[in-house]
Protein backbone atom coordinates (compact mmCIF):
# COMPACT_ATOMS: atom_id res chain seq x y z
CA UNK A 1 0.00 0.00 0.00
CA UNK A 2 1.31 3.42 -0.96
CA UNK A 3 0.25 6.22 1.38
CA UNK A 4 0.08 9.96 0.80
CA UNK A 5 -0.20 12.26 3.80
CA UNK A 6 -1.28 15.85 3.33
CA UNK A 7 -2.84 18.80 5.11
CA UNK A 8 0.06 20.07 7.16
CA UNK A 9 0.97 23.72 7.36
CA UNK A 10 1.56 26.71 9.59
CA UNK A 11 -1.09 27.52 12.17
CA UNK A 12 -1.25 29.77 15.20
CA UNK A 13 -1.67 28.29 18.68
CA UNK A 14 -5.33 27.44 19.20
CA UNK A 15 -5.86 26.87 15.51
CA UNK A 16 -6.93 23.77 13.61
CA UNK A 17 -5.71 21.56 10.81
CA UNK A 18 -7.04 18.41 9.22
CA UNK A 19 -4.54 15.88 7.97
CA UNK A 20 -5.45 13.32 5.34
CA UNK A 21 -3.90 9.97 4.56
CA UNK A 22 -4.88 8.49 1.23
CA UNK A 23 -3.96 5.06 -0.04
CA UNK A 24 -3.19 4.24 -3.62
CA UNK A 25 -2.48 1.01 -5.49
CA UNK A 26 -4.20 -1.04 -2.81
CA UNK A 27 -6.95 -0.47 -0.32
CA UNK A 28 -6.31 -0.45 3.41
CA UNK A 29 -9.97 -0.81 4.32
CA UNK A 30 -9.36 -4.02 6.29
CA UNK A 31 -6.40 -2.65 8.25
CA UNK A 32 -6.08 -0.34 11.19
CA UNK A 33 -4.32 2.93 10.43
CA UNK A 34 -2.26 5.08 12.74
CA UNK A 35 -0.81 8.54 12.95
CA UNK A 36 2.61 9.22 14.42
CA UNK A 37 4.69 12.36 14.72
CA UNK A 38 8.36 13.10 14.98
CA UNK A 39 10.46 16.07 15.93
CA UNK A 40 14.11 16.17 14.80
CA UNK A 41 16.33 14.48 17.35
CA UNK A 42 13.45 12.66 19.03
CA UNK A 43 11.84 9.28 18.59
CA UNK A 44 8.70 8.83 16.55
CA UNK A 45 5.69 9.28 18.83
CA UNK A 46 2.34 7.53 18.56
CA UNK A 47 -0.57 9.96 18.18
CA UNK A 48 -3.70 7.95 17.32
CA UNK A 49 -4.96 4.84 15.62
CA UNK A 50 -8.28 3.68 14.27
CA UNK A 51 -9.49 0.13 13.69
CA UNK A 52 -10.59 -1.14 10.31
CA UNK A 53 -14.25 -0.26 10.87
CA UNK A 54 -13.72 2.85 12.99
CA UNK A 55 -15.17 1.25 16.11
CA UNK A 56 -11.94 1.59 18.10
CA UNK A 57 -10.01 4.85 18.28
CA UNK A 58 -7.03 5.29 20.57
CA UNK A 59 -5.13 8.48 21.35
CA UNK A 60 -2.02 9.46 23.20
CA UNK A 61 -3.00 11.31 26.36
CA UNK A 62 -1.55 14.63 25.25
CA UNK A 63 -4.02 14.96 22.34
CA UNK A 64 -7.18 13.52 23.90
CA UNK A 65 -10.06 15.94 23.55
CA UNK A 66 -8.25 17.95 20.88
CA UNK A 67 -7.56 15.47 18.06
CA UNK A 68 -10.01 13.16 16.31
CA UNK A 69 -9.14 10.32 13.97
CA UNK A 70 -11.67 9.10 11.43
CA UNK A 71 -11.79 7.17 8.20
CA UNK A 72 -13.82 7.04 5.01
CA UNK A 73 -13.50 3.51 3.73
CA UNK A 74 -15.19 4.40 0.46
CA UNK A 75 -12.53 7.03 -0.24
CA UNK A 76 -9.73 4.87 1.19
CA UNK A 77 -8.70 7.81 3.35
CA UNK A 78 -8.01 8.37 7.04
CA UNK A 79 -8.18 11.80 8.64
CA UNK A 80 -6.72 13.44 11.70
CA UNK A 81 -8.66 16.50 12.80
CA UNK A 82 -6.44 18.59 15.07
CA UNK A 83 -8.04 21.38 17.09
CA UNK A 84 -6.67 23.74 19.73
CA UNK A 85 -3.17 23.13 18.48
CA UNK A 86 -0.26 23.84 20.79
CA UNK A 87 3.37 24.63 20.00
CA UNK A 88 4.34 21.19 21.31
CA UNK A 89 2.19 19.59 18.59
CA UNK A 90 4.59 20.86 15.93
CA UNK A 91 6.20 17.92 14.15
CA UNK A 92 6.24 15.91 10.96
CA UNK A 93 3.14 13.75 11.01
CA UNK A 94 3.15 10.30 9.44
CA UNK A 95 0.33 7.91 8.71
CA UNK A 96 0.88 4.18 8.55
CA UNK A 97 -1.02 0.97 7.88
CA UNK A 98 -1.10 -1.57 10.70
CA UNK A 99 -0.48 -5.27 10.22
CA UNK A 100 -3.88 -6.06 11.77
CA UNK A 101 -7.43 -4.76 11.71
CA UNK A 102 -7.24 -3.54 15.32
CA UNK A 103 -4.14 -1.38 15.63
CA UNK A 104 -1.57 -0.66 18.33
CA UNK A 105 0.73 2.07 19.64
CA UNK A 106 3.94 0.28 18.62
CA UNK A 107 5.43 1.68 15.42
CA UNK A 108 7.06 -1.64 14.47
CA UNK A 109 3.57 -3.14 14.03
CA UNK A 110 2.98 -0.83 11.08
CA UNK A 111 3.81 -2.06 7.60
CA UNK A 112 3.59 0.91 5.25
CA UNK A 113 4.33 4.55 5.93
CA UNK A 114 3.49 7.77 4.16
CA UNK A 115 6.09 10.43 3.46
CA UNK A 116 5.03 12.75 6.28
CA UNK A 117 3.46 16.18 6.38
CA UNK A 118 4.89 19.08 8.39
CA UNK A 119 2.80 20.81 11.05
CA UNK A 120 4.13 24.08 12.44
CA UNK A 121 2.39 25.80 15.35
CA UNK A 122 3.63 29.30 15.93
CA UNK A 123 2.41 32.84 16.37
Amino acid sequence: VQLQASGGGLVEPGGSLRLSCAASRRTFSNNAVGWFRQVPGKEREFVAHISWNGATRVYVDSVKGRFAISRDRGKNTVYLQMDNLKPEDAAVYYCAVHRSSVGSRWYKDYLSWGQGTLVTVSS
